[in-house]
This record gives C-alpha cells, sequence and structure tokens, in this order.
C-alpha cells in the first residue's frame, strides 16, 4: 500500500532509513531500560548517553511522520521549524509536505531544522540531496537555543523531537514567531510526563494562547494550536 506521500523514490529512501532506525532499537531499549527512573521519568541525558545517541536514528516513527506530512498539507505549511532532526527522517517528510504545497498554489517554503552532532548533520544532508529535497531544508547545526534564534519569519509548524529539557526552551523561542492556527506537534509526551512539565506550562498559560491534547499514537504525540 502507498503511504500518504506518493512518492516512489522518497519512499524507497524512507524504508531503507526505517529499517536501520529498526536495526538500533533493541540496543537503544536495552541501554535507557538501565538507565530508567524508578518514578518514571526519563533518564538524564548526561555524556554517556549523548555519546551513546550520537550516531543512532531514533526516529519519529512512520505513523507519526506521515501525521505530520498530512497536517502540514491540510494547513498548508510553508515554514516549518524542526527542533531535533538526527538524520533527517522526519525533516524528509515535512519537506516533502512544503515541496507538494508549493507545486499545488506556488511561491516558496523552507524547513527549518536544528541538530547538534555535525555527523548526523553531514549524513543527513546526503539524504536530502538523494530525495531530491535539498532545497526545501535549511538544517543548522549546533546548539538549537542559538541556531533557532533567527528563522526569518511566520512559522505555520513546529516539530519537537528532542531531550525532554530542551523542549520548552525549543517552543518558547519559535512561539513568537508561530501563527494563529499554526500547529505544534511534540513527540512521546505520555512516558516520563513529569520530565515535560515546563513544556506543559508554558503550553497552558493563558497568555501564550495554545490549545493542546495527547493524541493517542505510541507514546503520545501532543497537538497544539496557537489560537491567539
Amino acid at each position: 500500500m502507498k503511504s500518504v506521500l506518493n512518492d516512489p523514490t522518497l519512499e524507497a529512501l524512507l524504508n531503507r532509513l526505517y529499517d536501520q532506525d529498526d536495526s538500533q532499537t533493541p540496543e537503544i531499549e536495552r541501554n535507557f531500560s538501565l538507565l530508567s527512573q524508578t518514578d518514571g521519568s526519563q533518564p538524564l541525558l548526561d555524556a554517556a548517553a549523548k555519546s551513546f545517541l550520537a550516531n543512532k536514528f531514533v526516529a519519529l516513527d512512520r505513523d507519526k511522520a506521515e501525521f505530520c506530512y498530512a497536517i502540514c498539507r491540510s494547513i498548508g505549511a510553508r515554514r516549518i521549524v524542526e527542533a531535533g532532526t538526527s538524520y533527517g527522517v522526519s525533516t524528509l517528510h515535512l519537506a516533502a509536505a512544503v515541496r507538494d504545497t508549493c507545486a499545488a498554489h506556488g511561491g516558496r517554503g523552507m524547513v527549518i531544522g536544528t541538530e547538534y552532532e555535525p555527523e548526523k548533520v553531514r549524513v543527513a544532508n546526503q539524504y536530502f540531496a538523494e530525495a531530491g529535497l535539498a532545497d526545501f531544508i535549511d538544517l543548522r547545526e549546533g546548539d538549537l537555543r542559538e541556531s533557532l534564534q533567527d528563522v526569518g519569519g511566520t512559522v505555520d509548524f513546529m516539530l519537537v523531537d528532542i531531550w525532554t529539557p530542551m523542549a520548552r526552551p525549543a517552543l518558547e523561542l519559535i512561539a513568537p514567531h508561530l501563527r494563529e492556527g499554526a500547529v505544534v506537534v511534540c513527540d512521546n509526551t505520555a512516558p516520563g510526563r513529569n520530565d515535560y512539565r515546563d513544556y506543559f506550562d508554558f503550553l497552558r498559560a493563558p497568555l501564550n494562547g495554545f490549545r493542546t491534547m495527547t493524541l493517542p499514537f505510541k507514546g503520545g504525540l501532543e497537538f497544539s494550536i496557537k489560537v491567539r
């Protein structure tokens, strides 16, 4: 069955990348099960954990990524921000949405991604070129608190798929640029919900103008709309 992307070349690449992601899952689960906290919170991302994850995909689940594509198409998203690109699996879905929106309605668009690991940036850019989507992606290397300071205009959609302590700083940076009706999606908000307390506090503060709900994907997917 075809995916919502309807792009055989892109789908073949994504199948290959998801196979690599799947091959790493047992090792990741073993590693973090040893570090999990008894209170249900997620393990701290210390130096050893960062080193372990430096070459891991940790990709957004396929159904979630396709959902993000569909949402971006439905709202006509042209300027998208992604906090936590890794090897660019979710980025490819977002860029495909921007490409398809521009093809259907004209104009230009861009996905602004950010990734801390230099090698992941290098490899992700190769995948973007292979998919023919490089012109729709601006991948920035470094700490997102610096790399997302300037996003160049109004933002229609944001994906937050990064270690929990960085979720709120990422949203705080982008929130002033979100248009009315913009959507923010944050992954894995159900387990270790306490770790997202600061993120939820920001979403629920009346002055910030969000409405939010947790969608029943595996691990939970927080779906938030900027209403003002």
